[in-house]
């Protein structure tokens, strides 16, 4: 955790004493430590408290800018490489669900694009309404991450689940995150994302309804596990992650040049876009007027960038597809495997609820040579991408 800089939001809570330890600990591990206060937090501890341990100002009213310069919830959410919410009470939890933004800390939790983990800490009786465990099922569907309370005696006077972990497994487990974040460190890794445009006219064009969101949380994720990431990306309205190479291919003839200039030298290929089969055999100079009844387009094939990819494949280097079925799943994600000379292909049927284009979540499941299928259950996007990349780092395991 050397140099890592980890933001600390302290909510409303009794259990919020607890995380004077967790600063003081992960100081001591050698981390960058900034705390941000609730004001109900400060009803149990105080701000001086952390300021003595952490040796930095806490944040804790939004209309209070210590640097002119800056704006504190938007730098502090850039800088971060982790945010803890420690104690997380019920409240903070449903804020953060809805995506409310009225304090310093839930503006600073909409703002990061770096991991978030929760620690709840409730009465028992809170913790197992329905009502929480909805939105900790909504956070944990959307990729934040949770720790899970402990059980015993509360200060309420219960006994039951609703512990805020100790400062020491609290430590623990944050360790963990840092040490899987570079078990990719030194590779090189290219994604596509997106769908491609092909050109009718200057005005007019064929695509399909990739969003590029699964695309964005590989590399996302990939980038943050130590690789280094080339992202190609064709048409999204999504804004592309910050930790990586951006190089922009409109048509599937952009992005097939786009990969294979930079193939060599790539450990892993992972092709996310969906690239359109076919494009017109003719693009217009200009706009095409209305005139008939009806009008005859002729399409050409693409170039099929994954056989391509898994033609040249080189010594060493897995390539992982997509197939986006909506019949027969498994049959032609394995044909679509050997086909193309693939190491892995990531499949799913995209008329499933909670799979697909445009959504947050993904239901996949993986084919790979000589292995079963591996059915995943419906996950958000960015558990996907930690599920692939972890499967990727089997296969080159195996290999060795």
């Amino acid at each position: 955790m050397k140099d890592k800089v980890i933001l600390v939001g302290v909510s409303g809570g009794i259990a919020a004493y607890k995380a004077a330890g967790l600063c003081s600990a992960l100081v001591k591990e050698g981390a960058e430590v900034h705390v941000i206060m609730t004001e109900s937090a400060m009803k149990f501890v105080t701000p001086l408290t952390f300021q003595s341990l952490v040796k930095k100002p806490v944040v804790t009213d939004i209309f209070t800018e210590p640097d002119p310069a800056e704006i504190s919830h938007i730098a502090l959410a850039d800088k971060a490489d982790l945010m803890v919410v420690a104690p997380a009470t019920a409240n903070v939890i449903a804020k953060a669900a809805c995506g409310l933004a009225d304090d310093m800390l839930t503006t600073t939790l909409l703002a990061t694009r770096a991991p978030v983990l929760f620690a709840p800490a409730m009465n028992v009786n809170m913790y197992n309404n329905p009502i929480v465990q909805e939105n900790l099922s909504r956070l944990r569907s959307r990729g934040y991450l949770t720790a899970e309370p402990g059980e015993g005696p509360l200060a309420c006077g219960y006994t039951g689940k609703g512990r805020l972990p100790e400062p020491e497994e609290l430590v623990e487990i944050i360790r963990e995150f840092f040490a899987r974040s570079q078990d990719m460190k030194g590779l090189n890794v290219l994604v596509t994302a997106g769908g491609t445009r092909e050109r009718i006219d200057p005005v007019r064009y064929l695509t399909n309804d990739s969003s590029g969101k699964m695309g964005f949380a590989l590399a996302e994720a990939a980038a943050r596990r130590g690789a280094n990431v080339t992202l190609v990306v064709g048409n999204t309205a999504v804004t592309p992650p910050s930790n990586v190479k951006v190089v922009r291919a409109e048509s599937a003839l952009d992005m097939y040049r786009e990969v294979m200039e930079r193939l060599r030298g790539q450990d892993v290929v992972i092709k996310a876009a969906a690239v359109s089969d076919y494009r017109p055999s003719e693009t217009a100079g200009q706009k095409i007027k209305k005139t008939e009844d009806r009008m005859t387009l002729e399409l050409v094939r693409n170039p099929d960038i994954l056989a391509e990819v898994g033609a040249r494949k080189s010594p060493g280097q897995v390539i992982v597809g997509f197939a986006a079925e909506t019949t027969e799943v498994e049959a032609n994600a394995t044909d679509k495997l050997l086909r193309k000379n693939a190491d892995l292909i990531v499949a799913n049927d995209v008329s499933r609820e909670g799979a697909g284009f445009g959504v947050d979540t993904n239901i996949v499941s993986f084919i790979r040579q000589d292995q079963p299928l591996r059915q995943l259950p419906q996950m958000s996007k960015r558990d996907v991408a930690e599920a692939i990349l972890n499967e990727i780092l089997t296969i080159r395991k195996d290999r060795v």
